[in-house]
Parts: C-alpha cells; structure tokens; sequence
C-alpha cells in the first residue's frame, strides 16, 4: 500500500505518534466490548490494530488497496451506507473515521442500526478543541471536527444511552503536541491572509499530504519514544482531551 502522510499504516509508515494514538484508541475501547460476538471496524484503514478488540471483527473501509491481507474478513463500502441487514453486529469500532464524512450523522444512524439491541458502539474522533485550531479546520481531509458536547448531542439523536470520555496524553505527549502546534502555528502565520481558504480541496489535500509526508521523514527522538502507554481514558476536563470517545448502547 502506497504510504501517505494523511492513512495510518505503522509506527514507521504513518509517523510513530499518530500510529500509537490511533493504536492506543483501539486498545482503550476494548474495555467497552464486553458482550462477545462481531465487532464491525468502520474506517479501519489498513487494520493495524483490530487485534486489540476483544471479539472477532469484520474491516470496513472504501478504500480497497488498504483492505488487503488483512487476515479478517474484510467488506469495501462508504460507512455512511452499511451493507448489512439490521441486528448484524455486537459492537461498532469507528475509530478516527466520522471526521472524514460531511455528514456524519448518517454513519451514527447505520451504526444503531447494524447493532444488536444489547451492543455497544464506540466512536472516537479528534477533540477539535485541541486538534488544530478550535475555529478552523486544518487537516483538509476532515469535513467535521467535533468537540466534546457536540459529539455527545450527534450520538444521542441515535442512542438512548450516551457516555463520553477523553483520551488524554502523559506529559511526554504533551511536550510533543505543544512542539507540534508551535510549528503549526509558525506555518499558518506565514498566510495571514488565509489564502489557503481560496485553494481547492483537492490541492489542498494532495499539498498538506506531501507537506506532512516529507516532513515526518526527518530523525525525531521525541516522536520516535511515543508508545500507546503514553495515552489514557479520562472523565476530568473533556473539553482539553486529544480525542473525544462516545461509548454508545
């Protein structure tokens, strides 16, 4: 698979960091699958950490190429349109996937309804708070950004029972993440006209790729002693957490 600055694949081929908070997100919602039975694995990319469920578990992802030699079953479609009858699964994983739709709410709505009435669905997604900028969306290859309420509030028009927690960094993350927003901020200084805002979605998606792409290339022992041990689940001050869990029944 062609690896790109945007899709997590490794720890190497993905930018050690971001593979581990990813990584660390599917081990942390292990904890919520208690039932038994399937798990469907919404957006689950190149599949790299569905071994941390707790149940067996069906890859879902439009993108083909990433869904082979996942050694699972495997089904390529749009998460917003599900091809499984209703009652299908025990649990839905949809794990930094719901940004990457404009329209979100359509992937809630087939989660509730491919999901048994004893199942558990656990979303987790980016806290825009604390992602990029809390008024802008940087990464041009998210639609939405939610923060902590308004992924709450999307989930409950499909769940009667709605938990959020944040995933939250030790202080060796955060002296990373507060480098990273110093350089992003440097970099967003240099248009302080927001040109950016005229360029075409397309360029900007293959522009930010190819940015990203190169720079993680470089030697970087900060990033490089990230593990998933470096993140944990809280309940205490969600609006300041890195990644935002809805736990839905």
């Amino acid at each position: 698979m062609k690896v790109t600055g945007e899709r997590t694949s490794t720890a190497s081929g993905g930018f050690n960091p971001t593979f581990q908070r990813h990584a660390a997100g599917y081990g942390l919602a292990s904890r919520f699958f208690t039932g038994g039975g399937r798990i469907i694995d919404l957006g689950c990319g190149v599949g790299h950490s569905y071994s941390l469920l707790p149940a067996p578990t069906v890859g879902f992802d439009i993108d083909r190429p990433s869904l082979q030699g996942q050694g699972r079953p495997v089904t390529q479609g749009d998460i917003r349109t599900l091809p499984f009858r209703e009652d299908s699964f025990d649990g839905v994983m949809s794990a930094q996937s719901i940004e990457h739709v404009p329209d979100p709410r359509r992937v809630v709505d087939e989660a509730r309804r491919v999901l048994r009435p004893r199942g558990v669905a656990v979303f987790i997604t980016p806290n825009r708070l604390t992602f990029g900028r809390p008024d802008e969306i940087i990464d041009p290859f998210h639609f939405i950004e939610f923060d902590p309420q308004q992924l709450s509030s999307l989930c409950r028009e499909s769940f009667r029972d709605v938990d959020v927690w944040g995933i939250r960094g030790t202080e060796r993350y955060a002296a990373f993440d507060a480098r990273e927003h110093l350089k992003l901020e440097r970099l967003l200084r240099l248009d302080a006209l927001h040109l950016r805002r005229l360029v075409p979605l397309r360029a900007k998606q293959v522009l930010y790729d190819r940015g990203v792409t190169w720079l993680r290339r470089k030697s970087d022992t900060l990033a490089a002693s990230i593990t998933t041990d470096d993140f944990y689940l809280s309940h205490e001050d969600l609006d300041s957490c890195l990644d935002v869990v809805a736990v839905c029944r």
